[in-house]
């Protein structure tokens, strides 16, 4: 799988938190807590969110908010093409998408400050700002993620931890104050290959699940360290403990081995979705929210197009936008489209004015995010930038509102406070409201 890199040349962290069985012999993973079904009682099945971020910062223009009529150092090479709902238009690359415009909802007017990777990345993913300036590459945490959040106030069921980031976690994914139990199970193994085998779902070296139960019952009774329970002591015996508890229970899971077996899907959805790397991790997504994950992060760099943008999306889209189109519409076919939220975007939109390499720089006062499901009323848009694209002009929303929106319908409250180990209180959200167009 080719390393992609971003316009300060940092490579994306792969091996960030690569918690799982390899934890058995040190190391870690995420916890797997007990499913708790936001409707109880009710048979509701419990909601999940699937976010798809583009590493980089994708151009709103090239994407869902096209300007046909702007001067061709604005608009681009690409024209806007109809959707299936009348008045809505995207950007050529966009076919696929287009054709199902009617389950989506494009948000065309989140605007921030935060013009660099590494600040832009952590408002997006957070729904904090940074506290202080932080260079364009940083890889940088004042604040828990959204999928760390999703993991702490939900959980998963069946030996499955509640937060997977494929194939690696992005720049600001962490916990922060949370605790590294909250951190995500990372997969960087490529399911479009017939050898794909996730690492820690079963017994290390050929090891029968009974010798490993003997393994365990040594290691409990040669471990006698003792434990600091108080949270504000952070004691990381603590959490090694946890760690190799969650090992074993991921891989005594039944659950988890029939989730990660792509190969049992019908090669016909496997088509569907695309033979690609991306195509098959959006299958892989369906299938985790399948079995009861509330949070799973799809990570794709490639998309700070500084240079040759036009070519970029050209080579890249057709097969990007046609795997998540495959992801919507096999939610909805399977009746989990009613309780899976699938969300696309980056940390920020790209500059009007082509610059002198064909391509686009950073440009955060404007960006299009992609929303469906999870009860979001599709065929719509929701605000709009001025005509040329420069800023979000009309029902200007901010990374908080778009953070509140995915919280409350994961049924987290969005105004809950968090506290730190040491007692400090934290709003989740400084601004909790959802983006109201979007809550049906």
């Amino acid at each position: 799988m080719a390393t992609l890199r971003n316009c300060e040349s940092n490579t994306t962290r792969r091996d960030c938190l690569r918690l799982g069985l390899g934890a058995l012999m040190g190391g870690g993973l995420v916890d797997a807590l007990r499913s708790r079904s936001l409707a109880a009682g009710s048979g509701a099945r419990p909601t999940s969110c699937i976010l798809v971020w583009m590493d980089g910062g994708p151009s709103h223009y090239e994407t869902f908010d096209p300007k046909p009529n702007a001067p061709a150092e604005v608009r681009g090479e690409f024209s806007a093409i109809e959707t299936s709902v009348p008045g809505i238009r995207f950007a050529e690359p966009m076919k696929r998408l287009a054709a199902i415009a009617d389950k989506l909802a494009i948000i065309r007017s989140i605007r921030h400050d935060q013009g660099n990777h590494g600040a832009g990345n952590h408002y997006m993913i957070t729904g904090a700002p940074p506290r202080i300036p932080v260079g364009c590459g940083a890889f940088v945490s004042f604040h828990p993620s959204m999928g760390s959040v999703a993991a702490h106030e939900r959980g998963a069921g069946g030996g499955l931890p509640p937060y997977f980031s494929i194939p690696s976690m992005t720049r600001s994914g962490g916990p922060n104050f949370l605790g590294a139990k909250y951190a995500p199970f990372v997969v960087p193994d490529d399911p479009s290959s017939e050898r794909f085998r996730v690492r820690d779902v079963s017994p290390p070296g050929g090891l029968e699940v009974t010798r490993v139960d003997d393994r365990r019952s040594l290691r409990e009774r040669l471990d006698r360290f003792k434990r600091f329970a108080d949270k504000s002591t952070a004691d990381p015996a603590l959490a090694l403990d946890e760690y190799y508890h969650q090992g074993y229970e991921l891989m005594g899971s039944p659950l988890a081995q029939r989730a990660f077996d792509v190969s049992q899907e019908d090669p016909r959805v496997r088509d569907h979705y695309g033979r690609s790397s991306f195509g098959q991790r959006c299958l892989l997504a369906r299938r985790l929210v399948e079995a009861g994950v509330p949070f799973i992060t799809l990570n794709e760099g490639g998309w700070d197009h500084h240079i040759g943008i036009f070519d970029g999306f050209k080579k890249r889209m057709p097969v990007f936008e046609g795997a998540i189109a495959a992801l919507i519409q096999d939610l909805d076919q399977r009746g989990l489209l009613d309780s899976t939220l699938v969300v696309v975007l980056g940390e920020f939109g790209r500059t009007p004015k082509i610059n002198k390499d064909a391509g686009r720089d950073h440009w955060s006062n404007a960006m299009s995010v992609l929303m469906a499901g999870c009860g979001t009323p599709g065929g719509q848009v929701v605000g709009s930038t001025d005509a040329y694209g420069y800023a979000a002009s009309e029902r200007v929303l901010s990374p908080e509102n778009f953070v509140a929106t995915i919280y409350a319908k994961l049924g987290i409250d969005p105004g809950k406070i968090l506290h730190t180990p040491a007692g400090r209180p934290t709003f989740l959200v400084s601004d909790p409201t959802p983006i109201r167009e979007l809550m049906g």
